[in-house]
């Protein structure tokens, strides 16, 4: 059978050959390239793996950045051409965060022979981590870091115990403050976690190097940022989002202020009453003057007032409307007056003026053409894979058909010529009626020559050397000739 291949094979033309390996080697070609353009080229964003949080959040980034990635088991893949440009991006927003392990995972790496200092080390580096991470949830805050020193008491008479404390260094988004009230959460917060430990031994450092100082009162504010909240929110929802530009100034007393008011009130008519009598008389060139004073007493009221450090000698509030609004500015005068405490006798003062606001910037506008072309080229590798089947089915399909048929029609010469064997000429030839020269030739050959020659005799003159030249013709290869199969006429 192989020896019965290899020969069928030697036999076919060396011009079929050729336009076969031609072939072979476009499609091997087409297959290479549509393999290079699908393939994933995509590179990994760092140089060495995250940890399962980190992952978490530098997708949540990517995909709020409408950056394209995939996903790895510790790391994120990316176009190699917009690494630089995405680390650069995320090294900005501060993403990832350093990995703050929880106590769940100091808890793993310990064993039965740990000592117990070391297994209270470990709890009180948990616990720190894990308030960490819940403060950086927090509105204004990028990142913290808790460090917890334990209560210590004394052994001996000689030494000193201590409570515990705690430090919190906070790292504030670019235009966040820290307010009264927050500073109190975070100290509440973290002394619920730490057992022992009193809020004010809990020391709030924000990323100025500032200790952030908590007040009593929840409406205390250094800079009056909480007096602009309130007044931008009022005004927003009396005439609109965008409408007014609230800013306050308040300025602080720096140092203790005492003042002293004394009060006399009158018993009944005037407290001092002052009298004159001036005489002159002129027979007797005489002069005289007297001047009286009657003070009639009054009840005397001290009142002392105290001014403490930090509270407010006075609030300038200027606020800008837009112009092209047409709002009542003494409306908002008003309502802004009594939104901030105003007090007039304390020298505060409210501005409002009405100015003409800049255009908001407009968003790029974006050329169709070129919204076009990057939407095909996100489909050039599918369109370019589904052409060449395309090709390769309109082109191969019938030459495959044709081998198909030339092998199917080559099956039943055998069977035919098999069966003919025996079989009188004549009902060769009935048998032989309507079929092509070829075939009728590929059936005659395989009969004994005596009968093909009687039934060559039985065909007319213009069959039969139609049929004579087939004869003539060398054994009909495997795979039929280009000629044959792409209908190519000489």
């Amino acid at each position: 059978m192989n020896r019965d291949l290899l020969a069928r094979f030697a036999a076919i033309p060396a011009r079929t050959k050729a336009i076969a390996a031609v072939a072979l080697a476009v499609t091997i070609g087409l297959a290479g390239a549509a393999f290079s353009l699908t393939r994933d080229t995509r590179v990994p964003l760092f140089a060495s793996p995250l940890e399962a949080d980190q992952l978490l959040e530098v997708q949540t980034q990517l995909a709020a950045w409408n950056v394209p990635f995939a996903l790895d088991a510790a790391n994120v893949r990316v176009d190699r051409g917009r690494r630089a440009d995405v680390l650069l991006r995320l090294s900005m927003a501060g993403v990832p965060h350093a990995h703050l392990a929880t106590t769940e995972e100091f808890f793993a790496h310990a064993g039965a022979l740990t000592p117990q200092s070391v297994l209270d080390a470990q709890t009180r580096d948990g616990l720190a981590d894990e308030l960490a991470l819940g403060l950086r949830g927090l509105t204004g805050v990028a990142d913290a870091r808790v460090i917890v020193a334990p209560a210590k008491a004394g052994t001996y008479a000689d030494e000193t115990s201590h409570d515990a404390s705690a430090s919190v260094r906070l790292t504030l988004v670019p235009g966040a403050r820290l307010t009264a009230p927050m500073v109190n959460g975070i100290k509440a917060f973290v002394a619920s976690g730490v057992p022992g430990l009193d809020p004010s031994h809990v020391t709030v450092l924000d990323d100025r190097g500032l200790a952030a100082v908590a007040a009593d009162s929840a409406g205390d504010d250094s800079d009056g940022a909480a007096i602009a909240r309130d007044l931008q929110s009022a005004l927003d929802a009396a005439f609109g989002s965008g409408a007014t530009i609230v800013r306050v100034h308040r300025d602080a007393r720096s140092e203790r202020s005492d003042v002293r008011d004394v009060k006399r009130i009158p018993l009944g008519g005037p407290i001092v009453r002052t009298t004159s009598d001036e005489r002159f008389a002129s027979d007797k060139k005489r002069y005289s003057k007297s001047q009286g004073v009657e003070d009639r007493g009054s009840d005397t009221r001290e009142e002392d007032r105290v001014a403490l450090p930090g509270s407010t000698r006075r609030i300038t509030v200027a606020v800008f409307v837009d112009v092209a609004r047409s709002l009542d500015l003494d409306k908002i005068r008003t309502l802004a007056a009594a939104t901030a405490g105003i007090d007039p006798a304390r020298g505060d003062v409210v501005n409002v003026e009405a100015v003409r606001f800049a255009a908001p910037p407009s968003a790029p506008r974006l050329d169709r053409w070129a919204i076009g072309i990057a939407g095909a080229l996100g489909i050039v590798p599918q369109t370019l894979i589904a052409l060449a089947l395309i090709v390769t089915l309109a082109v191969g399909a019938r030459p495959a058909a044709r081998v198909v048929m030339h092998a199917l029609e080559r099956a039943e010469v055998r069977r035919v010529a098999r069966d003919a064997i025996g079989i009188p000429p004549l009902r060769v030839r009935g048998a032989l009626s309507g079929e092509p020269p070829h075939i009728a030739a590929a059936i005659i050959s395989a009969l004994p020559a005596a009968t093909a020659a009687a039934v060559l005799e039985l065909y007319p003159v213009e069959e039969r050397s139609a049929i004579v030249r087939r004869l003539s013709q060398e054994r009909s290869p495997f795979v039929p000739p280009p000629e044959e199969l792409f209908h190519v006429r000489g």
